[in-house]
């Protein structure tokens, strides 16, 4: 049976995605031989080598390049038809891919889909959670949620929730060490440091009388898990920055206490990002009011954070 252009575009998008055919084959629920054969098909008719095989992964030929980005672009494309087509008045449908950090994503927006989905049956979300900002526009997501800026001028960005970050410590360990009254103090004291991507680490930056300030702190501890260092400093192990989503309960509760209060630290605000596209699918659009109709809501902070947020 001759397969139709658009799942042969799809079935190479996976693959070029999972840089491997028997992940690609299990996705499409193939046998591997049937990917292998597939794909030996789709080169015999255009006359070229698509891929580059070796016996765990492949890597894609010039060819394959260029194949990958017109068939990305016409998928997309297709997409926004039959949405702009099919959706108008209408209950939105059809596949929608996104991404969140791991545990934000765990704890707090996987409930929210779970909502989502009762209320839009006819919405097939894929969620895959993430250590690390992926590249939405390569990766085929429709939208990322995630704290901070992302530097890739390919994407929108809507604002979901602002989220300030402070300096925190524990009254124990503030007690054995005293309270910093300045920036300079900070180097004698005992820092946590969250490892962040490519970030440089232990170097903090705040802004104080509209002047920029940076102090590189050290510390015997780090980690790139924002939970185990809370849980750090809520041992009393030295001071920590973390941003009032995650502080909020412990601040409150007297466990943790903020720490030069006059230093202004970036934001860390929610956004959810999409790539640009002429036209936004329905799916798309109503899931970001969602999410956003549900951060506005004033029981959902505190909601979210007795389950971890």
């Amino acid at each position: 049976m001759k397969t139709d252009l658009a799942s042969e575009l799809e079935f190479f998008v996976l693959v070029a995605r999972h840089g491997n055919l028997s992940a690609a084959a299990r996705e499409l629920d193939l046998t591997p031989p049937a990917a292998t054969k597939r794909l030996a098909l789709m080169e015999g008719r255009l006359g070229v080598r698509l891929v580059n095989r070796t016996t765990r992964s492949i890597s894609l030929t010039n060819e394959g390049e260029t194949y990958l980005a017109y068939a990305t672009r016409i998928l997309a494309d297709l997409r926004e038809m039959e949405d702009a087509v099919s959706s108008s008045g209408a209950e939105p449908r059809g596949l929608l891919r996104v991404n969140a950090t791991l545990g934000f994503g765990r704890t707090t927006i996987a409930p929210l889909v779970s909502d989502f989905a009762r209320r839009y049956p006819n919405v097939e979300v894929q969620l895959e959670v993430t250590d690390r900002p992926v590249d939405l526009v390569e990766s085929g997501f429709d939208l990322a949620i995630r704290f901070g800026a992302l530097p890739d001028n390919r994407l929108n960005a809507r604002r979901i929730m602002s989220n300030r970050r402070f300096l925190c410590a524990s009254p124990v360990y503030l007690d054995k060490f005293g309270t910093p009254t300045t920036l300079a103090e900070l180097v004698s004291h005992r820092c946590i440091i969250h490892r962040q991507n490519d970030g440089a680490h232990g170097v903090w930056r705040f802004l104080h009388k509209r002047q920029s300030e940076v102090v590189k702190v050290d510390g015997a501890l780090s980690s790139n898990d924002g939970d185990i260092v809370l849980g750090w400093a809520l041992d009393g192990h030295g001071i920590l920055i973390r941003s009032e989503w995650d502080l909020a309960k412990y601040l409150e509760s007297g466990r943790l206490r903020v720490v030069l209060p006059d230093f202004a630290l970036p934001s860390a605000d929610l956004f959810v990002y999409y790539p640009q596209r002429r036209n936004q699918t329905a799916r798309a659009r109503t899931f970001i009011d969602f999410l956003v109709a549900q951060f506005q809501k004033p029981a959902m902070a505190s909601e979210s954070r007795k389950k971890g947020g």
